[in-house]
């Protein structure tokens, strides 16, 4: 599909975003919404074999997200969103790097509800940063294993309250490979299989 190719172009070499200039920025939005004009699956969220799974975000506009870059010693390593349909559950984790030994991850455990054929609520209930390998990190699986049998983790592991500020995403795209989301802060998503 030409479309999806122009994307993955445009997106190519810009690490997550952080090195996209404003033109490249307007250029990627541009793409995305080509592509969305062509989503084949008119109901992402009843698509539940294309929604399940382990997805790796390769662009992305969220300056939460990449503001983790910021971190005094560290850098924005991998960032994996893990999807459990069966459970209603949204695992996100982003891996740092920066001093060797000191790697860590940030990590959000959701509850997702869905409001629409393309829409979900979000309700976060788990933040966990902390150093790798203080807490054993040896995947994203490994971790998220360890969140779904409530293992407490030795970092800072807390419950979040998302009932004051609850969130949604709108999955604007989806097919076998790749998603697009936008979620209600004006963030785009893009994410690929992992």
């Amino acid at each position: 599909m030409l479309r999806k190719a122009s994307l993955l172009e445009a997106i190519a070499g810009k690490n997550r975003g952080l090195l996209a200039t404003e033109q490249d920025k307007q250029a990627i939005l541009v793409a995305i919404a080509n592509l969305e004009d062509v989503n084949p699956t008119p109901s992402p969220i009843e698509a539940t074999d294309l929604l399940n799974g382990n997805w790796r975000l390769i662009y992305t506009t969220s300056i939460a997200l990449l503001n983790i870059d910021n971190l005094p010693l560290y850098k924005l390593g991998s960032i994996y969103q893990y999807i459990r349909v069966e459970t209603n559950s949204i695992y996100n984790i982003a891996e740092t790097y920066g001093l060797p030994f000191f790697e860590g991850i940030v990590s959000v455990a959701a509850k997702f509800e869905p409001v629409s054929y393309r829409r979900v609520n979000v309700k976060f209930e788990r933040s966990i940063i902390g150093l790798q390998r203080l807490i054993g990190y040896t995947s994203p699986e490994s971790l998220v294993e360890q969140i779904e049998v409530g293992k407490k983790l030795t970092a800072i592991d807390f419950p979040l309250n998302s009932d004051k500020q609850p969130g949604w995403l709108d999955i604007t795209y989806i097919d076998n490979n790749l998603r697009i989301g936008r979620g209600n802060e004006g963030s785009v998503f893009v994410l690929t299989r992992a």
